[in-house]
């Protein structure tokens, strides 16, 4: 069992439950959290667009079980399918980030 008695920050417990920056455990957990916000950015737009996930996938070219996937953090994606699907499904531009 772990000790979180002494865990002062989300970023110690983050740690605690994944590893130090670097690791296998920890870049895995990040990249699950990337995909997880990825998702929950293009429901929000989808939903805001008031357009159903097959309507979203037909104007992206793309189908309703990969805009699904995406949405629930299942699936990944390459950066041109992800620029399609904001840009011609739903009008909106992506602006990168690098940290």
């Amino acid at each position: 069992m772990k000790n979180y008695k002494n865990i002062k920050s989300f970023d110690e417990l983050i740690e605690l439950e994944h590893g130090k920056l670097g690791t296998e455990s920890r870049n895995k957990y990040e990249e699950g959290a990337q995909l997880f916000i990825v998702g929950e950015m293009l429901k929000a737009a989808r939903k805001e667009a008031k357009l159903t996930q097959e309507q979203l996938a037909d104007k992206a070219g793309t189908k309703k079980s990969y805009i699904s996937k995406l949405e629930n953090g299942k699936g990944n994606i390459q950066f041109s399918t992800l620029i399609r699907i904001f840009e011609q499904g739903l009008d909106k531009r992506i602006g990168l980030t690098f940290l």
